[in-house]
């Protein structure tokens, strides 16, 4: 049975899936019902990091990097290509899972964040890596990133990562309207008129009033509107204005909806909704957006100038537990924001130390699972080491171990500490450009040695405690000891059978000739050229059915038991007979 039939299998079968999404690294479902899921069972299946069941019926599988191969496994499967619509017990069923738990409007909201942003990491890791690459050529002195005359071509590169950021407000509109059932396209229309050439000239028209203030050294502009003031701002990089503008876009995308009957929605709808928004954005949902994020910003950088040491302990010891549950997203954004309302972020560097925390863990890890030849763990850990020290993404990590075993998280927490305090002390970093903490994006940090020492000492600090203390109980030794995960001889690769499309039409016609499935106990292969057919009632089987059915020959060798003469494809007829009988049942 396949990694997809198994899970599928595990979390209630397909008639328990009301949908199926997934993430960067997670399988995530929404179920009828999730009390019978096997939290244990799920978490043993080949390639799966671990499970996590969440308020209501939602269910969570950890996959890592391979999630959209298996999720597009699983959509493959014959029991889930469902058609019509849903039943009346599994609309009941969703209702039900939106009101259930006793935080589900918080989970409602995280979500709202993550979702938002998720579908964006490849993007958003892309741009981190080629601003690594100019950053590696700053320091070597090849090229000067930080230049304001920069040649044509070195433009042209910042060009390149800039346009995730410059244009990640339209992005994040775009997602969190799908997120919200709105049409993406509207709210990322109503985004991008605020970032259009004509929005920015009005900055520079007669009838506009700007004002510097000293203190800050920033212009504030004032744009008459019909006689009406509105404040301008620049929106590049913004992402607090897209989560709040679409959120009341919801609210009247929907009301528009149930206003116009549905043959004119098309027209009507986004019309009014753009007509609505639009002028609500930049006259008020804008603004606000840009004051609540400079004025955390601004608050977290005040505690990062008068108490370094505090801030830079204080942020990778939370990032442990915020990114289980999907809160550091928040955050992230403050990074964002940041960059465009000071130039800078200080957020980065110390959460540098944490996922290097995170990452000497799992490198203790995998050094025991190589001693106690444990194949397992060590595959899993080589995966999660790769993604976190070249990627800096800490969810394989974190999901497929650490969370599995609780020891891990007090020895990581020293790890994190001893980096944010070498990183307070020496009295905090700050970077110029959003990058994924890994061994790639070293060089955008400043100062560069402050920061290596800082996620050096987190790493080795993690790394030795794991390996010194071990990771596992006795208990969870004693366990994985019986069931061959220690000290165990590596169990062979499992032999693949390639069956194309010819054997399973014809596998699907001798089914049928043997009197169809229910009348089939069992198939296997018994011979080179010769499959074994257990039936319940012989006088089912049609002989010359079979026949015509490309069947050279069918013998029956004893009551109920039957030799079909398959030729040198056997193999394949009898796993494609095995695969019907297996997705019928």
């Amino acid at each position: 049975m396949s990694t997809a039939q198994e899970i599928v299998k595990a979390v209630g079968g397909a008639d328990n899936i009301l949908s199926l999404t997934h993430c960067a690294t997670r399988l995530r479902f929404e179920l009828v019902d999730a009390s019978g899921v096997d939290v244990a069972a799920v978490e043993t299946i080949k390639g799966v990091m671990g499970a996590v069941p969440q308020s209501g019926d939602r269910f969570q599988v950890i996959i890592g990097g391979a999630v959209q191969t298996v999720f597009n496994e699983i959509n493959a499967l014959p029991e889930m290509q469902k058609s019509g619509e849903l039943t009346d017990e599994q609309v009941k069923a969703m209702e039900r899972a939106k009101t259930k738990g006793k935080y589900a409007f918080v989970d409602s909201f995280f979500e709202y964040l993550s979702d938002s942003f998720r579908p964006l990491l490849g993007v958003l890791l892309g741009a981190s890596l080629i601003i690594a690459f100019a950053a590696v050529l700053d320091a070597l002195g090849i090229v000067d990133f930080r230049a304001a005359d920069k040649s044509a071509g070195w433009v042209f590169v910042d060009a390149m990562w800039r346009s995730v950021f410059y244009f990640l407000p339209i992005m994040v509109a775009y997602n969190a309207s799908k997120k919200l059932n709105v049409d993406p396209w509207v709210g990322a229309t109503v985004m991008g008129a605020l970032m259009t050439p004509e929005f920015v000239k009005l900055g520079g028209l007669e009838s506009t009033m700007c004002t510097k203030t000293e203190t800050l050294g920033t212009e504030s502009c004032v744009a008459d509107i019909f006689g009406l003031p509105m404040q301008l701002n620049d929106y590049g990089g913004q992402v607090f204005v897209p989560l709040i503008m679409v959120a009341i876009l919801a609210l009247v995308y929907k009301l528009f909806k149930k206003i116009f009957p549905e043959n004119v929605q098309m027209v009507f709808v986004p019309f009014f909704s753009m007509a609505v928004m639009i002028p609500m954005t930049a006259f008020l949902i804008g603004p606000m957006g840009v004051w609540l994020g400079t004025g955390i910003g601004t608050g977290l950088a005040w505690l990062n100038g008068n108490a370094p040491i505090v801030f830079a302990i204080l942020i990778p010891m939370l990032y442990p537990f915020l990114v289980p549950l999907g809160l550091h997203w928040p955050l992230n954004a403050l990074m964002l924001i940041n960059i465009q309302t000071l130039g800078y972020d200080f957020i980065q560097g110390p959460m540098g130390t944490w996922n290097f925390a995170c990452f000497g863990a799992t490198a203790g890890v995998l050094v025991l699972s190589i001693r106690d030849r444990d194949v397992t763990m060590r595959q899993t850990a080589t995966g999660a080491l790769a993604a976190g020290l070249l990627g800096g993404i800490s969810e394989p990590s974190l999901y497929g171990i650490h969370l599995r075993f609780k020891r891990i998280y007090p020895r990581m927490l020293v790890g994190c500490f001893v980096g944010g305090v070498i990183v307070g002390v020496g009295g905090g970093l700050k970077t110029q450009a959003f990058a994924f903490t890994s061994l790639l994006t070293i060089p955008v940090f400043d100062p560069i040695f402050l920061y290596i020492i800082g996620i050096a000492a987190a790493f080795a600090t993690a790394m030795i405690l794991v390996i010194v203390t071990d990771y596992r109980t006795p208990e969870q030794k004693a366990a994985a000891r019986a069931q061959g995960g220690v000290d165990a001889t590596p169990e062979p690769e499992p032999r693949v059978i390639v069956v194309g499309d010819a054997e399973t039409n014809q596998a699907k016609q001798w089914v049928a000739g043997l009197g169809g499935e229910e009348n089939i106990e069992s198939v296997e292969l018994i011979a080179e050229t010769r499959v074994r057919a257990v039936v319940k009632d012989s006088s089912l089987v049609d002989v010359e059915a079979l026949g015509r059915a490309g069947l050279p020959g069918a013998v029956e060798v004893a009551p109920g038991v039957w030799h079909l003469i398959a030729g040198l494809e056997a193999e394949q007829y009898s796993t494609a007979m095995s695969r019907r009988l297996v997705s019928i049942t």
